[in-house]
Parts: C-alpha cells; structure tokens; sequence
C-alpha cells in the first residue's frame, strides 16, 4: 500500500493555493505546499531511510483546472481527456478491476447489482453521473470499467469466493488511511495518510474546479475515478479526509449510494450543516468515515456511517483523536482487522502535544508488521510519501 500524508494545522498561516507549473492566484482557504526536504525531516529516521533518496524525487500528483462550468459531462469529458493515459494504464494494470471486477460484472447476480447502483446513484445524482460518462468518453475507455472502479466497495463484497484471488495486488484491503485530529485553543490540527493498493501508484491527480456559482474545490482523485475518494476542500472553508471501514457482510446493502458519489457532493457543501445534511441524506452501501473540517467555526467532527442511515457524529476536542479502518463510536458488526487495531495502539503511546507530533505519528513505524506508515510490507499497502509528499496548512483563525 502507499500513502499520502496530508496535514491540516488549523492555526497556521493561511494562503493559496500553489504549484510550480500554476500562475493562479486565486485565494483559497487552505495552503497547499510541496516540500521534499521539509517531508524527510518529518519523518522518523527509519522511514526517510527506507524511503532513499530515489523515491523523493518522483513529482508529486498535477494539479489540473477545469470550469467554471455546471455540465458534469463536460467536466468529466476534460478530466478524461487531459489524464487519458493514467486512466487506462490504471486498468490495464488492476488486478482486482480484471481478475473479480468484470468477471462478475457479467454473470446475471452482478448485472443485477450494477444497474441497480447505476440507478440509483444515476437518479440522485444525475450531474455526477454524467462526469462518469464525460470520464469514460474523455479518456476512451468502457464506461462499464469506470462504473466497476467508482463502485469497487459496494460490489466486491457481493463477489463470489470463487472469483477471489490470493495475489496481494488481487486483494481489497481494508487498511485506507489514518487520521489524527485535535481542536484546542492553542492547537487545532487534522493529519492524515492517504493509503491504497500499489496498483494505483503514479495513477492519481489533483482536480481544481470552478462552478458557474463561484465555487471552487480541489479534490485529491484516483485515476479514473470521482473526485475525491481521498480528501478535498473548498472555498466555503470545508475540509474532508476519509477512512474505510469494515462493516459485516449482513450489514451491508446492496444497491444503496456509492461512497464515491457522497463524497463528490461534499466537495459542493457549503457549510459543516450542508456536510452533514448530505451524509444523512444517503442510503448509502456499506460504510464510511467522514472526517469534516470546516474553518469559519474552526471544528472537526468525525463521522461515521453504516446502511440503513446509521450515523455516529463525535465532535472532536482537545483529546487527540486517531482514527484508522474500523468503527469506533458507531454500534455495527465489522469485520476484525488487526493491523488496523495495532495501528489504533501504536497511535495511543505517542506524543501528540505539537505539530510535529502529529507528522511523526503520520511517518511512524514502530510497528514493524502494521506501521501506520506503509510501505508497501503488508498486502502491498504503501504510504504515498515513498513517492512524493504534499502537506497542506490551514488557519481557520485568520478567516473573518
């Protein structure tokens, strides 16, 4: 698995947006900084070791504008345009999306599952759908591909064992991101390892876009895929990270609302209310953690989900909150995952009274079978920092 670590110190300097190829100097409410040498530092001297050299000096994910436009379709059609080649060499090299993905996509139990998902998420969000369409169309693939990565969560659970492969690159892990959060008077951060599957490496980019209404956010995208199944923000100061969780084959539903679709949406909210608004709103498959920063009101909440409307809201203080891969406030039967449970301890004994606490415990690897930065030692989970590193600061007391 990679990672990504990704840091929002609410009282720090707030700025713009910035890239080294970008002349935009429009204003948004977070500070996005990329630093090699800053991110080497931060790391525990085990991890920058391991890392090398090499690897940092990968650039980071481009940054591509798109809008302002409302038309979904066109949207997508640019992004599938402009990323056409990271698009079908991330399906030319899934392994999950060939080997259990399209072999159940035509048996007559997984059309079934698709046209209903298709349905359904297509009639509450139709906008979103047709960026899908304009995806697909943009970057000349089957827009059957783009559907089965967008629903990877809510169908693999319904694929047949026999269809399950043991090959670590054949395997949906549960073990995506870790997240530390903290709000106090002297300090109010969100710190956050964005981690996946290797097979998507090199296969990630950065959307900014503008909407007719004024509207802009920066969403973190997976090839392919909506933005952001990762984290994003946007200027009416909302703020997201994500961490899957496992709930149990029975509490699971099939058909609800993509986890992809409800995070497209909250890159559109324009308050903490609208953020939670959307989450209740939607019957969604299986489970999620939503972390929600919002800076005018300068709060974190964790929330977490489950079908059937099921939502846990913990409203986050001056105790750190870590959170990995699995329910900690939600009442739901989930699947026991150790490496999630030996990150949530390893995360319990570190210091975490600064900053620099926080990125350390982000780079940790204490733990030599689960470290909660990976790299790539278990079921080819890697920390995205192996590759590149973007820390992105936010002052929510400097906004009027």
């Amino acid at each position: 698995m990679w990672g990504f670590p990704f840091l929002w110190p609410m009282n720090a300097e707030c700025g713009q947006v910035s890239a080294d190829d970008k002349n935009d100097k429009e204003m948004l409410p977070f500070q996005y900084r990329e630093s090699k040498s800053e991110r080497l530092s931060r790391l525990p001297n085990e991890a920058s070791a391991e890392m090398g050299s090499s690897d940092m000096e990968s650039k980071g994910p481009e940054l591509f504008e798109v809008g302002p436009s409302n038309d979904g379709y066109q949207m997508g059609l640019l992004i599938g345009q402009k990323f056409s080649k990271e698009i079908r060499s991330r399906l030319a090299g899934d392994l999950i999306l060939q080997n259990q993905l399209r072999p159940f996509a035509q048996t007559p139990q997984g059309k079934q599952l698709i046209e209903a998902l298709s349905d359904n998420n297509r009639n509450k969000f139709p906008r979103y759908w047709d960026e899908l369409l304009g995806t697909a169309a943009g970057s000349g693939v089957s827009l059957l591909d783009v559907v089965l990565i967008n629903f990877r969560k809510e169908i693999l659970p319904f694929v047949p064992k026999t269809l399950q492969v043991s090959s670590p690159e054949s395997v949906d892990t549960i073990d995506d991101c870790s997240d530390v959060l903290v709000v106090s008077e002297d300090l109010a951060i969100a710190a956050h390892n964005e981690d996946a599957n290797v097979a998507l490496v090199d296969h990630i980019y950065l959307i900014k876009a503008k909407l007719q209404n004024g509207l802009v956010f920066v969403g973190y995208t997976y090839a392919g895929e909506l933005p952001s199944c990762a984290f994003g923000f946007n200027t009416h100061g909302l703020a997201f990270t994500l961490n899957s969780v496992p709930p149990s084959e029975h509490e699971i539903m099939a058909g609800g609302i993509g986890r992809n679709f409800v995070s497209r949406d909250l890159l559109e909210a324009t308050s903490m209310a609208d953020a939670l608004r959307i989450i209740h709103s939607c019957e969604v498959s299986v489970g999620h953690c939503y972390n929600l920063i919002y800076m005018p009101d300068r709060k974190i909440l964790n929330v977490e989900t489950a079908s059937r409307n099921r939502v846990s809201v913990r409203e986050i203080g001056t105790t750190p909150f870590f959170h990995a891969n699995m329910y900690l406030h939600l009442q739901v039967d989930q699947v026991q995952d150790d490496n999630s449970k030996c990150r949530q301890e390893r995360a319990a004994v570190l210091a975490k009274t600064s900053k620099e606490d926080f990125l350390s415990i982000l780079g940790d690897m204490g733990d030599k079978r689960y470290p909660i930065y990976m790299n790539g030692n278990k079921m080819e989970m890697q920390d995205l920092c192996s590759s590149y590193s973007i820390s992105s600061l936010v002052n929510l007391t400097a906004l009027p």
